[in-house]
């Protein structure tokens, strides 16, 4: 069910099509508006500002494509879909052209439909969002993190009452997560916000030079110190640092981190004093940090003092229509950067996106659509522009048996002892939902069913004795 209640227009002169068309759009929770005509679909358009149009293409008194330009000429930018029971690709390339976002031929498959309609209300609400941020002074209800999957609000509430805190934050997360984007938006949302942000990623300064760069020296204190530096904890006061892969930090320094945890307090390499500073620390790393205390490669009082604050970045898996909201913003990002027009992604490449497992996270999706966009000469993202490492993978479910015409387990055994046909339906809808991390979107796509289907399986799965 839909719970933005969008409002959808759909203008089509066949009245059977009509209701059946609304009926089950209305099914996902869209407010529907119904015109039979151009004149009435334009004047419902502009008196009741749509979130996405249907149009037939051929209509009693014009075409749906008068509808579009008459909302362009008005400066009014909506989702438009075109249907049509005469389609050509002649037909479909002037419908894009003229500004259309789709092109669909009859006979519907109204899944099909409902699917295009939420991807286009997704890709719009996104296009929205980014709009906003861009334009806005303050800081967007997001937090500045793409996603509407339940793994990202959590994320989102987290940061949020984190940021209250003046103590020490811990963020963990695989590599290619985002855990910088994290720190950054605790420090939007804290009181520090207007002091400055300074990461630094400890895997990248050398050990001996270390203490100086974190602290700071004294004019002389080393050779080649010639005058007196500030280190990165005095350059980040009145606001935040984020020390990027904290397990690489050696244990020495490891404890004079934890003193300026405790005493607020900071002593430059050859000075003879120690000096206030006025940070807030926050801790990155994609290590098991409890694992390298138990190595002795990590001290446990700083450990404790660091996770009393944790929080975890969901890898990109565990974000189910995520992969999709992030592929768009990532695409849009780069089709700006190589100052190309609008690109959308094809429907094969979307199932590619979802099957693929991103090891490599938010990072690896990000390098994925710069190369599509580098690649693709068109429009659409096709697969064939991904990386061969994403359009290769097979996806394997586990389930039945395909060496054998009877599912695993079963050959060999007397036939009363034989499951029925329902039990080996609940049993791969099981191993199915499993495999997907419960996504019914995916679900449903595998096991080639519309979603209302997979919902009715599933009732009577639970219903079972």
């Amino acid at each position: 069910m839909n719970d933005a209640s969008e409002t959808l227009l759909l203008i089509e002169d066949d009245a059977s099509l009509r209701t059946l068309l609304q009926e089950e759009l209305a099914l996902d929770g869209y407010r529907m508006l119904a015109a039979a005509n151009c004149a009435e679909g334009a004047a419902m358009a502009l008196a009741e500002s749509p979130d996405l149009i249907i149009s037939d293409l051929r209509l009693p008194d014009g075409d749906g494509l008068d509808v579009l330009r008459k909302l362009q000429a008005e400066g009014r930018v909506v989702p438009f879909i075109i249907i049509t029971a005469f389609g050509t690709v002649d037909q479909a390339v002037d419908a894009l052209q003229a500004g259309a976002d789709d092109f669909l031929t009859k006979p519907l498959s109204t899944e099909h439909l409902r699917l295009k309609v939420r991807r286009l209300l997704a890709h719009a609400a996104l296009s929205l969002e980014l709009a906003r941020y861009r334009s806005a002074s303050g800081e967007p209800a997001n937090l500045g993190l793409v996603g509407e999957s339940p793994a990202m609000d959590r994320l989102r509430q987290e940061i949020r009452q984190v940021a209250r805190s003046e103590a020490a934050v811990l963020v963990n997360g695989e590599s290619g997560t985002g855990k910088e984007l994290v720190a950054r938006a605790i420090h939007r949302e804290s009181d520090r916000r207007d002091g400055p942000f300074i990461p630094v990623n400890c895997a990248g300064i050398p050990p001996e030079l270390m203490e100086s760069e974190f602290f700071g020296h004294a004019a002389g204190a080393f050779t080649g110190a010639r005058q007196t530096r500030k280190g990165l904890f005095a350059e980040a006061s009145g606001g935040t640092l984020l020390l990027d892969e904290i397990g690489e930090m050696p244990l020495a320094l490891q404890a004079k981190l934890l003193r300026v945890l405790q005493e607020g307090r900071v002593k430059p390499v050859g000075a003879e004093r120690e000096e206030p500073v006025d940070v807030r620390i926050v801790a990155a790393t994609h290590v098991d940090l409890m694992e390298a205390v138990r190595q002795g490669d990590f001290r446990e009082d700083l450990y404790y003092r660091l996770e009393t604050l944790m929080l975890t970045v969901p890898p990109l898996r565990q974000r189910g229509d995520d992969v999709e909201l992030l592929a768009m913003h990532f695409l849009r990002q780069s089709a700006d950067r190589h100052k190309r027009g609008f690109l959308r992604l094809g429907e094969a490449t979307l199932t590619t996106l979802a099957d693929y497992p991103f090891p490599g996270n938010v990072r690896e999706l990000a390098s994925a659509m710069e190369r599509a966009v580098t690649f693709c000469d068109g429009e659409v993202v096709q697969p064939e522009h991904l990386p061969a490492r994403i359009r290769k993978r097979q996806a394997s479910l586990p389930g039945l048996d395909r060496q054998s015409r009877l599912p695993a387990g079963v050959e060999g055994e007397p036939t009363a002892s034989w499951p029925t046909l329902e039990t080996l339906q609940q049993q791969y809808v099981r191993q199915v939902m499993e495999r997907v991390e419960g996504n019914k979107r995916r679900a449903a796509q595998i096991l080639g069913i519309n979603r209302r289907t997979l919902y009715r399986w599933l009732e009577q799965r639970d219903d079972a004795p």
